[in-house]
């Protein structure tokens, strides 16, 4: 572990993800300073006033061994300067594997907060991820392999077993080219899959959930240190990126106790350490919040809990650099946030998406719903008039 303190900066791999902005803009208006590593010039997390040093490094997707050697290689430069790298967010599913693989070779040269690969395992794969939930006694959706599914008689969804494919995790996959895989099918009942088909196409084999109830999605944020919580944050989301679910792009700070139970009961299980993001549907006819998923790292709405009054970038820094007595756990409730990018998404998945389970709204209805709740909480992930250069790349990369 590296001598810990006050001075360096913060290296936060990028992403096209509001929350790879969010952290930097959230570290830089603190006076941090920060390095922003992607391999695409154009992420507009690099438009940003709030970004220091900008480095260009190879694909995960493509080499993660020279993305990986590449990371080392320009921390191991900058400790030699005057503002080392101290410490290294992750803000993508790839990062927190390597981070967590790595994290050997890596604090010998910052300090981390992120699970050993094992841990990180029990997350990333979620039939283990259920299963430790069920012995840990929280509410869980009825999880199955897609091979041991033999009755197609009620609602179901087929999603990767994986939250992120690499070859540590699934001996056929190609080595060195990690892949994140967020399809979900809704299975008709009259239309059972073709299991061979869709193993195949899959490259493993995934995992059935029952179809839950919608009562609200909700999401709980959190920040470990060796078992301990340090920081934790709610909000309930209103739309996601697409009518049938999807990430939150319109989403309202709350405190439910039982929602606060599920989460800390499951990490206090896990021993977790560093951040974690665990999505919850709250299921109609019980009245349960059932988890969906852990992502071990900072999350696309991101921007609705800094919104709120709950800094994670800030509590990260301070836990990686010694200094978590100082976290302020405190957040403001009602806050809500949009973003803008995923609000179009939305509006475009009435047109282009479809469900056997959800009834598709009416999209004039809800054009009208975005443009009221954007005027009535104008708070949004990318848009800011002191910095608006990231909101206005990412636009032109979307209409790109």
């Amino acid at each position: 572990m590296v001598e810990t303190g006050e001075g360096g900066v913060a290296l936060i791999p990028a992403g096209i993800s509001s929350g790879t902005y969010q952290t930097i803009r959230s570290l830089g208006r603190r006076d941090i300073g920060t390095i922003c590593a992607s391999s695409d010039r154009r992420t507009p997390a690099f438009a940003s006033r709030y970004c220091g040093a900008k480095w260009i490094v190879p694909d995960p997707e493509t080499d993660l061994h020279e993305y990986t050697t590449s990371l080392l290689d320009r921390i191991r430069d900058a400790s030699d300067g005057d503002r080392p790298v101290r410490t290294v967010i992750p803000c993508r599913e790839i990062d927190a594997f390597v981070l967590s693989k790595y994290r050997d070779v890596f604090e010998e040269h910052v300090s981390l907060v992120v699970p050993s690969l094992d841990t990180l395992r029990k997350v990333h794969d979620r039939k283990r991820l259920f299963d430790a939930a069920a012995k840990a006694g929280v509410p869980i959706p009825n999880t199955r392999l897609l091979t041991d599914v033999s009755e197609w008689d009620s609602p179901q969804l087929i999603k990767s077993r994986y939250n992120l494919l690499t070859n540590d995790y699934v001996d056929a996959h190609p080595p060195g080219k990690p892949k994140e895989v967020k399809r979900i099918t809704h299975v008709d009942p009259a239309d059972p899959p073709d299991v061979d088909a869709v193993c195949e196409e899959m490259g493993h084999v995934p995992i059935v959930q029952e179809f839950v109830p919608y009562g609200g999605k909700y999401m709980v944020a959190a920040l470990y240190q060796d078992g301990e919580a340090l920081s934790t944050f709610q909000h309930e989301q209103i739309r996601g990126d697409s009518y049938v679910g999807g990430g939150g792009v319109y989403r309202r700070s709350v405190h439910i106790d039982e929602l606060e139970t599920a989460a800390t009961t499951l990490l206090d299980h896990l021993e977790w350490t560093g951040l974690a993001c665990l999505e919850y549907i709250r299921d109609s006819e019980t009245g349960e919040f059932k988890l969906l998923e852990i992502n071990p790292r900072i999350w696309q709405s991101l921007p609705s809990t800094v919104h709120a009054g709950a800094d994670f970038p800030y509590d990260y820094w301070l836990a990686a650099t010694g200094r978590a007595d100082e976290i302020d756990p405190s957040s403001e409730l009602g806050v809500g946030t949009h973003m803008l990018y995923g609000e179009l998404k939305y509006l475009n998945s009435i047109r282009r998406d479809d469900s056997p389970y959800v009834e598709r709204p009416k999209l004039w209805s809800e054009i009208a719903a975005v443009a009221g709740s954007c005027v009535r909480e104008p708070h949004f992930d990318f848009l800011a008039l002191d910095d608006p250069r990231p909101f206005l790349r990412g636009v032109r990369a979307f209409l790109t």
